[in-house]
């Protein structure tokens, strides 16, 4: 009985022994925990679109959790014709350090061959450390070439403004090829205008416009000699390669009136006799570039002085033209005889008004002369009668 309760004691501790041990096994077991891999191998951006012709260069990043170790790179199922490298520190690598708690930086450069067709292309990266093995699928696009492209675009292609304005117009060039292109910058202009083309305030006659790249340029025209109003077109054209753009702008140039008064002669003076209306003619002018309307005539002349228009008023007179105006002038009737000044002014409904001083010579009549000898000749005889009859005496 002894011999057999020893057994069962004896019994019961070995097997508490091997349940207390069994969790101490599981944890040290290898095969019985999931174990995060130790180096891993990625990109920002696995899938890219790339066009035809173009490098492609890969940022890759090398890490690790625990170890320090040497990994080496390899491009697998690349396409056929195509060319892979990896450059680290500016020079061609194979393989690369990499420290835990410090990435290690590579790139990864692709050629696709000149031919090379439109399409999606899978290879993959692989990076093989000490008993480890990172894998990186990589997928490009290649879309077919856009073709060389400019496109020119204003929201104000017509500006309106007098001869003294400057005609900006504010234009976007876009280059929508895949190419970068120089582009030069031509205006054919009507005879009178000048064009100059800015980029940033500065005078261009070309530039450089990457590809998708869109410049903001501004577009300046200037009249340097009189021109009538009218429309003026300004052709604008860009041309860059085997590729060429252009728009059409418009200059309204609306003119602007500018009177002048005058006499047939030129020459601003004119006689008068005291009392009498006397005529003279008056040049009214427009040597603007757009018409004049509702054009008052005035005067202003010595006290007691009369001056009449005819006509008083000119409805309209076209840009170059010119109307006689007859003013009837009647200086007083006291009027000394000799010289005065007279203004005339000429004031249009909507424009800067125009006046000429006119020197007008006072005349007294020869009636009066007649009728002052006369009596003078008068007097003489009576003072000789006189002296005739009391001389006697």
């Amino acid at each position: 009985m002894k011999h057999i309760l020893k057994f069962f004691v004896f019994g019961g501790v070995i097997l508490a022994a091997l349940f207390a041990a069994a969790p101490t096994f599981a944890q040290g077991g290898g095969t019985t925990r999931s174990v995060a891999p130790d180096l891993t191998l990625f990109t920002r951006y696995p899938i890219q679109e790339v066009a035809l012709g173009e490098t492609v260069n890969i940022d890759l990043t090398l890490r690790t959790q625990e170890q320090p170790q040497t990994v080496k790179l390899e491009v697998q199922d690349l396409p056929a014709g195509w060319n892979a490298s990896f450059k680290g520190g500016g020079d061609n690598i194979r393989a690369a350090y990499v420290e835990p708690e410090e990435d290690t930086k590579i790139k990864l450069r692709v050629d696709p061959p000149a031919d090379v067709a439109g399409g999606t292309y899978d290879f993959t990266v692989i990076a093989t450390g000490e008993g480890q093995k990172s894998v990186l699928p990589i997928e490009l696009i290649i879309k077919d070439k856009v073709p060389a492209h400019l496109a020119f675009s204003t929201d104000l292609p017509t500006l309106r403004g007098t001869l003294n304005s400057s005609f900006r117009y504010d234009v976007k060039l876009k280059n929508e090829g895949d190419d970068d292109l120089t582009v030069n910058l031509i205006a054919d202009a009507p005879p009178g205008f000048q064009v100059n083309f800015k980029l940033s305030g500065k005078d261009v006659t070309s530039i450089p416009v990457n590809a998708g790249e869109t410049k903001r340029i501004t577009v300046e025209a200037k009249a340097y000699a009189e021109l009538p109003a009218d429309s003026y077109p300004i052709n604008v054209l860009a041309q860059g390669d085997n590729v060429q753009a252009q728009m059409a702008l418009t200059a309204e140039v609306t003119g602007q009136p500018k009177l002048n008064v005058t006499a047939p002669d030129g020459r601003l003076s004119a006689e008068a006799y005291a009392g009498d209306s006397t005529p003279m003619t008056m040049i009214v002018k427009n040597t603007g570039t757009a018409p004049v309307r509702n054009v008052k005539l005035s005067a202003k002349a010595p006290n007691g002085w009369e001056v009449n228009f005819e006509p008083d008023k000119i409805t309209e007179l076209a840009a170059g033209k010119q109307i006689e105006v007859t003013t009837h002038l009647k200086p007083a009737d006291q009027a000394i005889a000799g010289d005065y000044m007279v203004t005339f002014k000429a004031t249009p409904e909507d424009g800067a008004a125009e006046s000429a001083d006119f020197r007008i010579t006072v005349l007294t009549s020869t009636m009066w002369g007649i009728v002052g000898v006369g009596l003078i000749a008068v007097a003489v005889v009576v003072i000789g009668l006189a002296v005739t009859r009391f001389g006697r005496r």
